[in-house]
């Protein structure tokens, strides 16, 4: 097979939850578990970094690729879903794992996934975990796909863990409540391995407290007063600057990060706890938390680690952004930044599609009223019909026209919005992926 036919193969013959939805969910670490021994334990080789929460693992997982990148390491990093490019899940140092390595992969190890029969999201996780070990990477940062406890990531027995916090997501799979959902999240917390939680949320705080003690490990907690308040000073559509105070005393003064978005503060706190937790790590070497490193890393991120997706610039006179906001917290925590791009009369249209199993009245009452909306589809199984999605819309007064396709409902937004204006697109990683 060649490259394409790889990804066809991939894509068609094993389930894929990113397309199909729930009947892709294994709930169960059988598959992968058979899978890895078929390839020697490659997660048995590996010093690790391992991410759960409901938002800004990704983001998180990046800021700490970036910062580890500056301080001189080997850096895989596994993330999903991918935007446009399956390659983007499995990179090192920010390159993509190339075509004929996925390919290679795939053809040498056809028959084990004919006998075993994972899913699209198995075979992926084993292939990064054999890749990063083959390419002698120093650290992998990996973050789950769904969940953590049964996750196919969760194999690992990383440097420490870490939960950036807890949202209403998946509950099909994950619970109804913020407890259930924490509980399955905190599922990655290991005996004897410390984990960072991004945000001490009251409702679900308990729920670690309670993991960690039985497990035994360290519990550290990042984003309050006791260890690092990131407070954002300034932001434009290239870069965010933030004073950084740790133990209440001032550490950083306009630290320059490159990503947009308020709600970043969050994820950068978490990571800086977390780099500080690994610094202290006896089985591996990294450097005390050094200022130089961290700002050097947090300059370059983009360019460091291939930075996608998120409050995304791609496009001026209408000024047009992507972001891949999706759930309740997601969108809460994106449209205060209308403030950076919608000053005085400058109208705000909305490119909005999301996924055919997404409760979207819990989403709708996040989104401006005051907007002008281009509900799409994402081409993708699990794609929302564009015009269901726009009539529950309207019963939360968003208005506007349903389009078959996402580029479809973008060209009408770009029609329509002046010079001064500006287009949003968001609701699913799907619809973002499909014009950055």
């Amino acid at each position: 097979m060649n490259y394409q036919d790889t990804l066809t193969y991939l894509y068609t013959q094993l389930p894929m939850f990113q397309r199909t939805g729930p009947a892709a969910f294994k709930k169960d670490l059988g598959n992968i578990l058979r899978l890895c021994q078929r390839l020697d334990n490659p997660h048995e080789k590996l010093n690790c970094i391992h991410l759960a929460g409901t938002n800004g693992k990704g983001s998180t997982a990046h800021l700490l690729a970036s910062v580890l990148q500056a301080a001189g390491l080997k850096v895989g990093l596994y993330t999903s879903p991918h935007y446009r490019d399956f390659r983007e899940r499995i990179k090192i140092n920010g390159g993509f794992i190339s075509k004929r390595k996925v390919v290679n992969f795939v053809a040498q190890h056809q028959s084990d996934i004919q006998k075993i029969g994972p899913s699209f999201f198995e075979i992926t996780v084993a292939m990064a975990f054999d890749y990063f070990v083959k390419e002698a990477v120093d650290i992998a940062i990996i973050e789950t796909g769904l969940g953590g406890r049964l996750d196919s990531t969760n194999i690992i027995t990383p440097l420490v863990s870490v939960i950036t916090n807890i949202s209403f997501d998946h509950q099909q799979f994950l619970g109804d409540t913020l407890p259930a959902i924490a509980g399955e999240k905190a599922g990655i917390i290991k005996p004897k391995i410390p984990v960072v939680i991004g945000e001490k949320q009251q409702e679900v705080f308990k729920v670690f407290k309670e993991k960690a003690k039985k497990e035994k490990s360290a519990l550290y907690v990042a984003n309050d007063k006791k260890s690092f308040e990131v407070i954002l000073e300034k932001e434009t559509l290239k870069n965010s600057f933030y004073t950084i105070k740790k133990n209440g005393k001032i550490w950083s003064k306009k630290l320059l990060v490159n990503i947009q978005g308020g709600y970043q503060a969050k994820n950068i706190g978490t990571t800086l706890k977390t780099l500080e937790v690994l610094s202290l790590s006896k089985t591996f070497l990294f450097p005390s938390l050094d200022i130089s490193i961290i700002k050097k890393g947090f300059k370059d991120l983009k360019k460091k680690t291939t930075f996608l997706g998120r409050w995304q610039k791609l496009g001026q006179q209408p000024l047009i952004i992507a972001d891949s906001a999706h759930n309740e917290a997601g969108l809460k925590n994106i449209f205060p930044n209308q403030k950076l791009v919608v000053k005085q009369d400058r109208k705000l249209h909305i490119v909005y599609g999301t996924v055919s199993d997404k409760d979207v009245s819990k989403v709708f009452p996040y989104l401006p009223k005051n907007a002008t909306y281009y509900f799409v589809k994402a081409d993708i199984p699990r794609g929302f019909d564009a015009i269901k999605l726009q009539e529950v819309a309207a019963k939360f007064q968003l208005n506007g026209k349903a389009y078959s396709s996402v580029r479809k409902g973008l060209a009408a937004a770009k029609r329509k919005a002046s010079k001064e204006e500006v287009i949003l697109i968001c609701g699913s990683i799907f619809v973002v992926g499909e014009v950055i």
